[in-house]
């Protein structure tokens, strides 16, 4: 049975459990990764989150992963395969729809990898935002609270949105300079 979306809130242990969760993975993937980043709304303090802790790994070459998908699955990741999202590989620790910790990983550097940390880094950098994104996703978990795919779909247009004046930002500042 697909879990009911909750919105919990913030807790402390979410960043020491990623710390040591991120030290398992590094031990597997060894010098496949590049970088490994905490994502996701467990990985902003103050925000409210579903109990999920998301890791984002940077690779050189997706077609590497294929290479350490049965030790991931020695260490409870189970890969799942998204047609629709060729430019990331995905693995879930826990229950369909109900895992405790999802695992991404992109071309280090790739627009994907920049968005997620570009989003992230936003939202840790300006509280009115945070405020916004945490009071929608209350919302959405309410008005979605059975749907789960439904509560992400809902979000995507105010991620994209901050994404863009992330970015929008970012150029006024370079060029500001020129």
């Amino acid at each position: 049975m697909e879990k009911q979306v909750v919105i919990e809130e913030y807790n402390e242990k979410w960043v020491f459990e990623y710390e040591q969760e991120e030290r398992i993975i590094k031990d597997v993937l060894a010098d496949k990764a590049i970088a490994i980043e905490h994502i996701g709304s467990t990985s902003v303090q103050t925000l409210g989150a579903k109990p999920i802790i998301d890791f984002m790994v940077g690779v050189s070459d997706l077609n590497e992963v294929e290479e350490f998908i049965e030790a991931l699955a020695k260490i409870g990741y189970e890969h799942v395969y998204h047609k629709e999202l060729p430019n990331r590989r995905f693995f879930r620790k826990g229950q369909w729809r109900a895992g405790t910790h999802h695992l991404h990983i992109y071309n280090y550097g790739s627009e994907e990898w920049k968005n997620n940390i570009i989003f992230r880094d936003y939202l840790r950098t300006y509280p009115d935002v945070l405020m916004q994104y945490n009071q929608l996703k209350k919302e959405l978990a309410e008005k979605y609270r059975n749907d789960r795919a439904a509560y992400t779909k809902a979000k995507n247009p105010f991620i994209t949105d901050v994404i863009q004046k992330a970015k929008l930002s970012e150029k006024d500042k370079l060029d500001s300079f020129r």
